[in-house]
């Protein structure tokens, strides 16, 4: 038990003129007993030489709350114990030299209900720059019900959306057009339709597919939506093109929503680099009108790719889901872009499940109860093709959108027979799995039956069977295996 005289110098020890370091200010607190409430991340810290873990925490609780270099005797006007996030733990990272992983819980009453970006520039506005680390990378977060709940979530949701399309039971197929650049509008449309009439569910622009002097978007949305049309007609079955909204400006952004939403389009599209004001604008406008929201990650590795220094995808996820798209490219495993099975895996749970328990071999730091809070559908795309169809399966599940791009326009025998090849053969898969089968050790083999009687897919296999890219993740969990 402290006495009154200890008190008092400690009182004004911490009210002292000058600098103090923040482990001394309160930040470092590790007898902290996290709130249900309070808002947790994880950050991986590579502190300065000559910076301690703890006080490296400390700064990064400090200067992402209330403090700043120096004593302020401000902070007097208010109840700053309340205000201060607490640095509470902090781990080693296995198998490295400097690094650690820094637990800090913010108070609720720090961040607006449901702003996104109040609650980036708060975790992530300041500190990325700080002298005292070499590096700095916010890994996981865990986000209170009490604060998802101050958020619309997605639009529709991965129920709904199977409700407008009246698909169940598979993966949503889809394909990016090829050439992204470069097509005249009709030229684009008919790749629309002749994707569409091969038996994919979507076609998509671009992330860089928006309004360039070879094709303005009002013409590229009359031609695919006219392309989107007959393939309905010809098929029965209710078809989409993600028209891309991305403009310079909401005023234009909002033009383009509602000419494609007034085209009789189902969904439309936004790039991750509109900001995250501008994207729950959209998110807002996307469930008034009745119009999916598919959002393309675009630009995302430039901070989520990096092991020590940025923003993990999984935390992305989060404020995505909260920010309340219905759509996200979130990795494919077996494709060409980055992407660890384990930390794939975690990102699509953290996507599509209410409840997340924590699981530091899928990077999963914290427990997330997303209080009912709509699911978003995960899109795989990037390098897959139809032989591939029971390793995305398996990786993947069922609530995802599979979009093959170069896997269907590039098909030996056109456009619509890549399109049949990969609806074959994901159906195929679907239904060995219905069956009880092990449907990942014989793939190849029930690929090569539904093969026999289809002619495109034969070729799809003939062409890209051995084609895979095998190149180490660079965003790989931290635990180490035991020995057993």
């Amino acid at each position: 038990m402290a006495t009154t005289e200890t008190k008092a110098t400690e009182e004004r020890s911490r009210w002292a003129a000058g600098v103090i370091p923040y482990k001394e200010m309160g930040y470092w607190q590790p007898d902290y007993e996290p709130k249900e409430t309070d808002i947790l991340c994880a950050f991986r810290i590579t502190p300065q030489d000559g910076v301690e873990p703890d006080e490296a925490a400390a700064a990064v609780a400090g200067e992402s709350s209330t403090a700043t270099w120096t004593v302020v005797w401000t902070d007097r006007l208010t109840s700053y114990e309340d205000y201060q996030a607490k640095a509470y733990r902090v781990t080693p990272v296995p198998g490295t030299d400097n690094q650690y992983i820094a637990y800090i819980a913010y108070d609720i009453d720090l961040f607006e209900e449901g702003s996104i970006a109040n609650l980036t520039s708060s975790i992530i506005g300041n500190v990325f720059g700080f002298k005292a680390l070499k590096a700095l990378r916010l890994e996981d977060m865990r986000i209170p019900a009490q604060y998802a709940k101050t958020f619309q979530g997605p639009a529709h949701g991965i129920v709904v959306e199977r409700e407008y399309l009246n698909k169940y039971g598979r993966p949503l197929l889809g394909a990016t057009t090829k050439p992204k650049l470069g097509l005249s509008a009709r030229n684009y449309g008919r790749v629309v339709y002749e994707a569409l009439r091969g038996g994919l569910d979507f076609v998509k622009d671009d992330e860089n597919t928006n309004s360039q002097p070879f094709m303005r978007w009002r013409d590229r949305y009359l031609f695919c939506m006219e392309a989107v049309a007959k393939a309905m007609a010809a098929t029965g079955e209710i078809k989409g093109h993600y028209l891309n909204v991305t403009a310079a400006s909401m005023e234009e952004i909002y033009e383009r929503a509602e000419f494609a939403r007034d085209l009789g389009s189902v969904i439309v599209m936004i790039d991750l680099t509109i900001g995250f004001s501008a994207m729950q604008s959209m998110a807002r406008w996307a469930r008034k009108n009745g119009v999916i929201l598919h959002l393309h990650r675009a630009g995302h590795g430039t901070y989520t790719r990096q092991k020590t220094h940025g923003i993990s995808f999984r935390v992305l996820s989060k404020w995505c889901r909260l920010i309340g798209v219905d759509h996200i490219h979130a990795g494919t495993v077996v494709g060409k872009l980055e992407g660890d099975p384990h930390m794939v895996s975690g990102y699509y749970d953290t996507l599509r499940k209410n409840k997340v328990t924590a699981d530091p071999g899928r990077g999963l730091y914290f427990d997330q109860d997303w209080a009912s809070i709509p699911a978003v559908m995960p899109v795989a795309s990037g390098g897959i093709h139809a032989a591939q169809a029971h390793q995305l399966l398996h990786h993947l599940g069922e609530d995802v959108v599979l979009q093959f791009g170069g896997g269907t326009i590039g098909h030996p025998m056109g456009i619509a027979a890549g399109a049949t090849a990969n609806r074959v053969a994901v159906e195929a898969m679907i239904q060995a799995r219905n069956e009880g089968r092990d449907f990942l050790m014989e793939g190849p083999e029930i690929l090569e039956r539904a093969a026999r009687w289809c002619a495109p897919l034969r070729q799809a296999i003939d062409l890209w069977g051995e084609i895979t890219f095998n190149y180490e993740s660079t965003d790989t969990p931290d635990v180490l295996a035991t020995p057993s």
